[in-house]
């Protein structure tokens, strides 16, 4: 790494790291793995917890991270089903990483909203 930055194989089409790095900075992909870092969620409570997240897309990324290795879905054998969905070792740590961006985008959010009525009138 040099600079904090690996050496390019990132900016490689071909490298598996962009796939992943696409979908953990995904906007669906940042809000699901940010909800579930407190503890274990059930899938009608991210539902609830990610506005406008529609079903499609919370069933994608949620498989997508559980066969990346950062989310663990633990289905128990009881009627009706009960499956919640967890952060692995790897989904904290990747979380931990993120959580400044979502801390720094709602701060900037709030510092700027009005800023371009503000720069018109």
């Amino acid at each position: 790494m040099t600079g904090g930055l690996p050496k390019g194989e990132v900016f490689s089409a071909d490298c598996p790291s962009r796939r992943l790095l696409g979908e953990v900075t995904s906007k669906w992909g940042v809000l699901v793995l940010v909800a579930l870092r407190e503890g274990p969620l059930r899938w009608s409570e991210l539902l609830r917890r990610i506005g406008g997240v529609s079903e499609k897309m919370l069933a994608r990324t949620l498989r997508s991270f559980e066969a990346e290795g950062l989310v663990l879905r633990d289905a128990r054998p009881v009627v009706p089903p009960h499956v919640e969905y967890s952060l692995t070792e790897a989904g904290h740590e990747v979380t931990a990483r993120l959580v400044p961006l979502v801390a720094w985008a709602e701060e900037h959010a709030v510092r700027t909203s009005g800023a371009g009525d503000r720069a018109h009138g």
